[in-house]
């Protein structure tokens, strides 16, 4: 095992971040991100098998690529309390997979995981483009707080979040990866295995259709930012350190936020301290807003599209709710068209769906 100790460049509100870096036995990487340095000894460790990840399949009518990882099936499915695998792992007791008494932030490399560095070369099968899934799978941990959201973590660890994240992004671009997500997944209805408040943050070896379709359609000269100008009396919800919530009015889901910087940026780690303390604030007010208007936890999806690896100046960041809701107590389904056509039927306007959130 290596147990590395380090100061990354990411502060927060004056704070400096400190990052440990240690080996867990089974050779996968864990990051503890603080504002204290992590000195803790590790407890015991779980020596269980660890996936290498699936493969690529190229998707000719879409013009796109799909990961299939059947050993996912196996992975941990809503465990009990004492069985939770993203607690601090309590001395004498079960091993987690973090092997601390506490922590403040983790990020670990998924046991689980869909892409991997090692991932084998795919069997071949006749018309059938194949690719290797190379890439990495990783899993941030909130705290060690076995409930919470995005809300209730408090302004300090929303910081300390966005000092992760930038951190990983820089740390997997430098390594070659095409494109960095990461993500949220929240609520039953979104399909989450794992209650303890958590995301993940997926490194491709490619950019997915969507990012590509984005950085092409921003070097072709469409401009988001004009476009928030345009769309803040109708479309806003709020705005803080030079960033805007709005409701874009193009949205496919029902209650759909972006935040979004109101110039352009390529990502977080583009940020100035106004603007990671404004993002960080509405993280956590989106969220709030949601739960206070959906009357009980949303289920939502978040992800923060930031610039693919080879992107220019033009690339536009924006983090992107998608709520599983359409109404308290309604689940907003996809459905046949939505699946067969990617053409979303969304039952809310969405300038009503801004001035709705924007009055809580």
């Amino acid at each position: 095992m290596t147990d590395l100790l380090a100061q990354i460049r990411h502060k927060t509100e004056g704070r400096r971040v400190h990052r440990r870096h240690f080996v867990k036995r089974d050779g996968r990487d864990l990051f503890l991100y603080g504002y204290k340095p992590h000195t803790l000894e590790p407890q015991a460790e779980d020596e269980g098998a660890v996936a290498k990840g699936g493969e690529l399949r190229y998707h000719p009518l879409r013009d796109e690529w799909n990961i299939y990882a059947a050993h996912r099936q196996n992975r941990t499915f809503k465990p009990s309390a004492a069985e939770n695998p993203l607690a601090p792992t309590s001395p004498g007791g079960a091993p987690t997979e973090i092997p601390f008494a506490d922590f403040e932030l983790a990020v670990f490399e998924n046991k689980f995981t869909s892409l991997h560095d090692d991932a084998p070369l795919p069997d071949v099968i006749d018309g059938v483009k194949f690719m290797r899934a190379g890439g990495r799978c990783d899993v941030i941990v909130y705290g060690p707080e076995d409930s919470g959201n995005l809300h209730t973590i408090g302004q300090d660890k929303r910081r300390l979040l966005l000092a992760a994240w930038n951190d990983r992004y820089e740390t997997l671009f430098n390594q070659g990866r095409e494109f960095v997500l990461p993500f949220e997944n929240r609520g039953d209805e979104v399909g989450v295995t794992l209650p303890h408040p958590h995301g993940q943050i997926y490194a491709f070896p490619f950019v997915p259709r969507v990012q590509r379709d984005a950085m092409n359609a921003f070097e072709a000269g469409y401009s988001l930012a004009a476009d928030i100008k345009i769309f803040k009396p109708d479309y806003g919800v709020t705005q803080a350190g030079g960033l805007t919530a709005f409701c874009p009015p193009f949205a496919r889901f029902p209650f759909e936020t972006w935040i979004a910087p109101n110039e352009p940026l390529r990502g977080p780690w583009d940020f100035n301290e106004e603007q990671l303390d404004g993002f960080a604030h509405m993280l956590g007010d989106i969220t709030r807003r949601y739960d206070e208007y959906f009357q009980r936890p949303t289920a939502y999806m978040l992800s923060l599209h930031a610039a693919p690896l080879k992107a220019d100046d033009r690339f536009h960041f924006t983090a992107q709710f998608y709520p599983l809701l359409r109404a308290p107590g309604r689940v907003k389904y996809l459905a046949s068209v939505e699946q067969s056509t990617g053409a979303f039927t969304v039952d809310v306007m969405p300038e009503m769906a801004a001035k709705t959130l924007r009055a809580l």
